[in-house]
């Protein structure tokens, strides 16, 4: 029965993540167990898998569309930034994203100007900026986050962090493995290979 609850509840915070109605794992489930009334809390994994079922069934063929793309412009965006060591991350990069995800690409600098004259140098519109503190490996840090728009409409946040955090290894919130991300030539080869290809542990 717990486990029905769970299936359930994980189902509810998928769809919230889905249509916009909550912006992050810990209160999609939170809200999802409470209008359902029950205290039983998935696992971020396992609303992650009902929400790539989810988007998929809604969303069908023009989901891996909608992938491709995103992938074809995160390429682009990181040649702009080659010189920044880019790295993709999230759902473009695990092959999950969903209409309404976003781009995340990560920059290491110890110049955040530079990052951002780059951008304003090339094809993309810089739309906001905001710093956001992150706790890795019980040490805060804060990050300046950039936020492009790409010429297809969607949006990309752009993480700068400094150099010495290039060789940081990170656990994922919501697959539980390391959050490796892929590089700028690794990302050229799936595009060709097979740019529907996936990254979610087994």
């Amino acid at each position: 029965m717990n486990l029905d609850k769970k299936s359930q509840v994980a189902k509810e915070a998928a769809r919230l993540l889905y249509y916009g109605l909550a912006g992050e794992y810990y209160t999609a489930k939170r809200e999802a167990a409470k209008s359902l009334g029950v205290k039983i809390l998935p696992s971020n994994r396992e609303i992650a898998e009902e929400l790539d079922q989810l988007s998929d069934l809604l969303e069908g063929q023009q989901k891996g569309e909608h992938l491709k793309n995103m992938r074809e412009e995160a390429l682009e965006i990181m040649k702009v930034l080659k010189r920044f060591s880019p790295v993709l991350v999230g759902s473009v990069w695990r092959g999950t994203a969903h209409k309404g995800s976003d781009i995340d690409i990560r920059v290491y600098s110890d110049n955040e100007k530079t990052v951002i004259e780059a951008i304003n140098q090339s094809k993309y519109k810089l739309i906001r900026q905001e710093r956001t503190t992150k706790t890795i490996e019980t040490e805060k840090k804060t990050y300046l986050h950039i936020f492009v728009k790409t010429q297809q409409g969607y949006e990309a946040e752009i993480v700068i962090r400094p150099f010495e955090d290039i060789n940081i290894k990170e656990k994922c919130e919501i697959f539980g493995d390391e959050l490796k991300g892929i590089k700028l030539r690794e990302l050229e080869e799936i595009i060709q290979r097979d740019p529907l290809q996936k990254f979610i542990p087994y």
